[in-house]
C-alpha cells in the first residue's frame, strides 16, 4: 500500500482515511499490510501494519528503468535532473538527491517541490517492489499513482487506486493539467479504482472516461472515539445553559471548502441575534482574506480564527461546538461531520458532499443557499428540541458507520482480483 501521510502527522483528511481503512483491513483473515510513506515521525502506531519509509531505501541506480522514467515520470521532472540521472553521474545525484546512505531524502509534507518528489517515491518504490512479497497494490490518491503504475509494471500485481479526490473537486473545475494526467494515467492502468462516493464515481467516469465496471463507491467511516477523546467531548456544557452558542467551520481554508459561504451565512445569523459565535479552525490559502471578509461585513468581532488543529485539539472544539458546518462546493466525501455528529454535535453539511450519501440525521443546504443556510444555523442554536433531536440521533447513525465494515468491503474487491488473475 502506498500513502503519503499517516496519523498523527496529517494535514487532512487523507491521513485520517489511509489509517482507517489500513485499520479496518487488518481485521480481515489472512491480511498482512505493509504501508509505503515517505518518512516516518517515530510515533505513528505500527500495531496492524508494517511501514516501510522510503527515506530510508537505499537506492541502486542501476537498477532503475529509466524507459520509465523518461516516459511517464519525466514530463514532471526538472529536465537537468532528469539527465544526471539518465547518465549516471554518481557524485551529483548523490549531492542533489542523496545522503551519504544513499537514501533519496523526503519532506514528509506537501512542499513546493511535490512534483519531484512524486517521481523519487516512484523510484524508491522499484526498489522496495523488487524486494516484497505481496499480492495487491493499492495507491492512496493521485500522489502514489505513478508509483503503484512503476510496482505493477515491475511485478505483474493487479492495481487498485482509492481516489480520495480529484483536481475537479480541489480546483473548482480550473483543473492543473499535470495533475489531471498523473491522475487519469493512474485511472487508465488500475484493475479496480476505488471512490470515496458516487459523487467522486461519476467524476471518475464522465470526467476521467473510465469502465464503470471498474469503478466502485467505497465510502468513508469513522472509529469509535478512544476513551481520551470520548472524556473530552462528554465535558461538553448542556445546550440549554449556554448563553453563547458556537458554530464551527474545521478544515482547510481553500475555496474546495466553501469557507466564504460560512462567513457570508454568519453575517445573516448576526444580524438576527448576538448570542452566537462563529469559528472558522483551520489554515489554508484563503484564511487571510477570510479574516479580511469577516473585517469587511461588520462581524470580525463574532468570528475566531483559531488556526490549524490536531489531535486532542480537534475534540475540544467539538466539545465547546453547538453547531458544525461543512459548506464545501465540492467534498468528495468529507470525515469532519461524521466525527462531529459522533461528538455529540448537530451537522449542516453542503447536498456537494459525498458524505451526504449515507449521512440522513443532519441538514443538508446547497452551498451557495447561504439563506438557507444561515436559517438552518439560527434553528439550531434556537431550537433546542431540534438540536437535541438531531444530536442524539446523529450519534446513532454515525456509530453505525465503522471502517469495520469498509476494511471487509474492500476484501471482497482484493479477492475478485486474486481470482480473476
Amino acid at each position: 500500500m502506498f500513502g503519503w501521510e499517516f496519523p498523527p502527522h496529517i494535514l487532512g483528511g487523507l491521513g485520517t482515511a489511509s489509517y482507517g481503512i489500513t485499520k479496518g483491513l487488518a481485521t480481515q483473515p489472512d491480511m498482512e499490510i505493509t504501508l509505503c510513506l515517505p518518512k516516518l515521525h517515530g510515533d505513528e502506531d505500527q500495531s496492524f501494519l508494517k511501514i516501510i519509509p522510503l527515506n530510508l531505501v537505499p537506492i541502486v541506480w542501476q537498477n532503475v528503468d529509466w524507459n520509465y522514467v523518461s516516459g511517464r515520470l519525466g514530463n514532471c521532472m526538472d529536465t537537468q535532473l532528469y539527465y544526471d540521472l539518465r547518465n549516471h553521474i554518481y557524485a551529483d545525484f548523490r549531492y542533489r538527491l542523496t545522503n551519504d546512505l544513499g537514501c533519496i531524502q523526503f519532506s514528509g509534507e506537501y512542499p513546493d517541490n511535490l512534483f519531484e518528489e512524486i517521481n523519487n517515491y516512484a523510484i524508491v518504490v522499484g526498489v522496495v517492489a523488487r524486494q516484497q512479497q505481496f499480492d495487491i497494490i493499492h495507491a492512496h490518491d493521485w500522489l502514489t499513482y505513478p508509483a503503484g503504475i512503476y510496482a505493477k509494471q515491475l511485478s505483474g500485481k493487479p492495481l487498485v487506486i482509492h481516489v480520495h479526490a480529484t483536481d475537479f473537486d480541489r480546483s473548482r473545475g480550473k483543473v492543473n493539467p499535470t495533475v489531471y494526467g498523473i491522475e487519469k494515467d493512474g485511472m487508465d492502468h488500475a484493475d479496480c479504482i476505488l471512490c470515496v462516493s458516487e459523487l467522486t464515481r461519476q467524476t471518475v467516469i464522465n470526467h476521467y472516461y473510465q469502465d464503470p465496471q471498474k469503478c466502485f463507491a467505497m465510502h468513508n467511516a469513522v472509529y469509535p472515539l478512544e476513551e481520551e477523546k470520548r472524556k473530552i467531548v462528554e465535558m461538553r456544557k448542556p445546550f440549554k445553559d449556554k448563553k453563547e452558542k458556537i458554530v464551527t467551520f474545521l478544515g482547510r481554508i481553500t475555496m474546495q471548502k466553501g469557507p466564504e459561504f460560512f462567513i457570508e451565512a454568519a453575517k445573516m445569523v448576526i444580524e438576527r441575534t448576538r448570542n452566537i459565535r462563529f469559528c472558522m479552525a483551520g489554515n489554508g490559502d484563503m484564511m487571510n482574506s477570510m479574516i479580511e471578509l469577516a473585517a469587511t461585513k461588520g462581524i470580525s468581532d463574532r468570528v475566531h480564527f483559531p488556526g490549524f488543529m490536531k489531535g486532542n485539539q480537534v475534540f475540544e472544539a467539538y466539545r465547546d461546538s453547538d453547531v458544525y458546518v461543512m459548506p464545501s462546493v465540492s467534498e468528495p466525501f468529507g470525515i469532519s461531520p461524521l466525527e462531529a455528529m459522533q461528538s455529540g454535535v448537530p451537522s449542516i453539511i453542503s447536498k456537494q458532499s459525498g458524505c451526504g450519501e449515507i449521512l440522513t440525521n443532519c441538514i443538508k443546504t446547497d452551498y451557495w443557499d447561504v439563506n438557507a443556510m444561515a436559517d438552518a444555523i439560527y434553528s439550531l442554536c434556537t431550537y433546542e428540541a431540534l438540536h437535541d433531536y438531531l444530536q442524539d440521533e446523529g450519534k446513532k447513525e454515525v456509530n453505525q458507520i465503522t471502517w469495520e465494515k469498509v476494511g471487509k468491503r474492500i476484501r471482497k474487491h482484493y479477492d475478485r482480483l486474486i481470482q480473476n488473475k
